[in-house]
């Protein structure tokens, strides 16, 4: 189980993630002309809105998590498939960037904090920094892969030929059985498929914007 200090060291981060993540979504959605998500009360930085009990859990049974998708009429857009490829990259860029945000006051901060005093208060803001940069990394990957209904389901759509289109139509609505599948294969056999995913980019991206080795 995780201990208190664990989760002030989570906590925090993960609600930065996925609020930044779903305020990016719903922001570029306004700019392209839905107010969906504006009129629901999802265009705003308070991370309760935002909150999905289930994607919280899972913060801390598998290391990640996510939040409750932001609504898209996609009849209030203007050219709905290629608007809702940018509405669908804005989130993972967010995270990408927010990576970068932290990543560099690592940089400038240093490590030596956590280094040489594992318990102090500045050793518990340095672990919380490392693991802001790292939930947003891992956030952005995972909704990048192509399964409904991550955010790379429909960037993926916007780039299919029309024929392939209409047959990736078809197997969408397989895709949360998919991933709940994938997930639940974790926990039973211990062979976590995201997390083989996740650690490549983990070690690039930690290396690039922090120069931490993982």
């Amino acid at each position: 189980m995780f201990n208190l200090d664990q989760i002030i060291v989570m906590v925090p981060p993960f609600l930065f993630a996925i609020t930044i993540h779903e305020y990016a979504h719903g922001w570029m959605a306004l700019r392209k002309g839905d107010p969906t998500a504006y009129h629901a009360g999802r265009l705003t930085f308070n991370p309760l809105p935002h909150l999905d009990l289930f994607g919280t859990l899972m913060l801390f049974f598998v290391g990640f998590g996510w939040a409750k998708p932001v609504p898209v009429d996609p009849r209030n857009l203007r050219n709905p498939l290629k608007d809702n490829f940018w509405i669908a990259l804005a989130g993972p860029a967010s995270n990408m960037l927010s990576a970068l945000m932290f990543g560099i006051i690592i940089r400038i901060v240093g490590l030596d904090a956590l280094i040489y005093d594992g318990t102090s208060i500045s050793a518990i803001l340095t672990r919380m920094l490392i693991f802001a940069m790292q939930i947003n990394i891992i956030l952005a990957v995972f909704n990048l892969i192509p399964i409904p209904p991550l955010d790379g389901s429909h960037i993926l759509e916007a780039l299919l030929p029309y024929e392939a289109r209409r047959t990736y139509y078809q197997v969408q609505r397989y895709g949360p059985f998919i991933l709940m599948g994938i997930i639940l294969f974790g926990f039973v056999s211990g062979f976590h498929i995201f997390g083989m995913i996740f650690s490549p980019f983990l070690r690039i991206f930690s290396y690039l914007f922090a120069g931490i080795a993982i």
